[in-house]
């Protein structure tokens, strides 16, 4: 008997992704899943789509070995989206929208129905239903987006993905057809989705909340010593109210806590007591 060894494929180090914040696409994923889900209840939706119910979501990569699809693309702003799914899947739509009776909701044999142009017309509403779900949760992410926002998307013309495309792969279930449904997406929206969920640290906001010189963002606490007079405990028990301590006012001192910084002369401002002339301490 022979023993087969397999090894894991080694992950390839991508140095597009340094830095960026990979990690956090199932956050990304899971808000799309959600906003799906909401948009399937809609009723003009939900009068093609039945009670489809949306599994999950998940981001991958094309590495050129997947099956072939028919894609339908479509031009979100200055990117690009893709939209594909399963043919049992449509077909399973297909039969919910034209009441098929007890059936509409059965698996389909997909191998023993020809393509028709309904089917292609149908494809083509579901894409443009589905993407402009993405391209809305791309724009609300973006920093100062607004969870209202809608991107608008139209059909445009485009190829087979590349390998190394990202895809999202929703997985659905329709009756007893379960399928899957992909986006794709350009290398312009995946930066948009990246700069979404990035951390605020990495998205520059805090930054921007403190922009102006250093020296007006740099606040310290400087205390001015306006005289001092050395006095012997005698003379001090001696005091009474009212008493006037002679001393001759010269210039201040300037302390940041114990240090001394700089000298400064004393004058009056609109009734205050103002420091200015500053000289450094040598």
């Amino acid at each position: 008997m022979n023993n087969l060894q397999t090894t894991a494929k080694p992950l390839i180090l991508d140095p597009s992704l340094l830095g960026r914040p990979v990690h956090r696409l199932p956050q990304f994923a899971a808000q799309l899943r959600e906003d799906m889900i909401a948009q399937l209840r809609q009723p003009a939706v939900r009068r093609y789509w039945g009670n489809v119910s949306v599994q999950g979501a998940v981001f991958a990569r094309l590495d050129g070995t997947e099956e072939r699809q028919r894609w339908q693309h479509y031009a979100a702003g200055d990117g690009m989206l893709g939209f594909a799914l399963e043919r049992k899947v449509l077909l399973s739509v297909l039969n919910y929208r034209y009441g098929r009776g007890k059936d509409s909701e059965a698996s389909v044999d997909e191998a023993a129905v020809r393509v028709t142009a309904t089917e292609e017309r149908l494809a083509v509403v579901l894409g443009q239903q589905m993407v402009g779900v993405v391209a809305q949760r791309i724009a609300a992410n973006l920093p100062g987006g607004d969870p209202a926002a809608s991107q608008e998307v139209v059909p445009a013309k485009g190829g087979y993905p590349p390998k190394g495309t990202w895809i999202v792969t929703v997985d659905v279930r329709l009756g007893e057809t379960e399928g899957k449904v992909w986006f794709t997406l350009d290398k312009k929206l995946m930066s948009d989705v990246l700069r979404g969920v990035a951390p605020e640290r990495d998205t520059g906001k805090k930054a921007s909340k403190q922009s102006g010189p250093l020296a007006q963002r740099m606040q310290v606490a400087l205390n001015g010593r306006l005289v001092s007079k050395e006095v012997t405990l005698g003379a001090l028990f001696d005091l009474r109210v009212g008493d006037v301590i002679p001393v001759s006012l010269h210039r201040a001192d300037v302390m940041l806590e114990d240090s001394r910084l700089f000298t400064a002369a004393v004058t009056e401002h609109k009734g205050k007591l103002c420091l200015t002339s500053f000289e450094d301490v040598e």
